[in-house]
């Protein structure tokens, strides 16, 4: 299955949501509510041109079942904020979630836990730990690596 960031879809639903900088999270979120049969998906972002640890980011998934191969479009709501080309950006998924699971997760959260922003969403423990950052389950440290593997094949492609 194939997965291809679309540029110009990303940028019409951040218009439309009012994206903000620094938000990928809520921009996900609130790109997902307003997109049917969307998936709000958390992970890592790899950054070409930019000699950086991968960034933590979330977007959303659409299935495109009209060709006679199946592929997913990614759509990034915070995109117009990164300054990127899709050719410049590798995203990197750990986690999704449809609309009612998601909605279902954060509803509990802010039950359990309402002084904390619900997102991003963790899952369950235990957790991988890594230097000085808890991240989620086995599923987020294993794209952390991948997405870190990119940023260092990127940053050596730049030297």
């Amino acid at each position: 299955m194939n997965k291809a960031l679309d540029e110009t879809l990303s940028l019409e639903i951040a218009e439309s949501i009012k994206s903000k900088a620094n938000k990928p999270f809520d921009n996900a979120y609130r790109a997902v509510l307003i997109t049917k049969g969307a998936k709000y998906v958390q992970g890592f972002l790899a950054v070409a041109d930019k000699p950086s640890q991968p960034i933590e980011h979330s977007w959303m998934e659409l299935s495109d079942t009209s060709g006679n191969d199946s592929t997913v479009k990614i759509i990034d709501p915070t995109l117009p904020h990164l300054q990127k080309s899709s050719h410049e950006l590798w995203y990197f998924a750990a986690q999704s979630w449809s609309v009612k699971q998601l909605k279902a997760v954060i509803e509990e959260s802010q039950e359990d836990y309402p002084e904390d922003d619900p997102l991003p969403i963790y899952g369950d423990a235990p957790y991988e730990y890594y230097g000085d950052v808890m991240l989620g389950g086995k599923e987020y440290l294993d794209a952390y690596q991948a997405a870190a593997a990119k940023s260092t094949e990127l940053q050596e492609s730049h030297t």
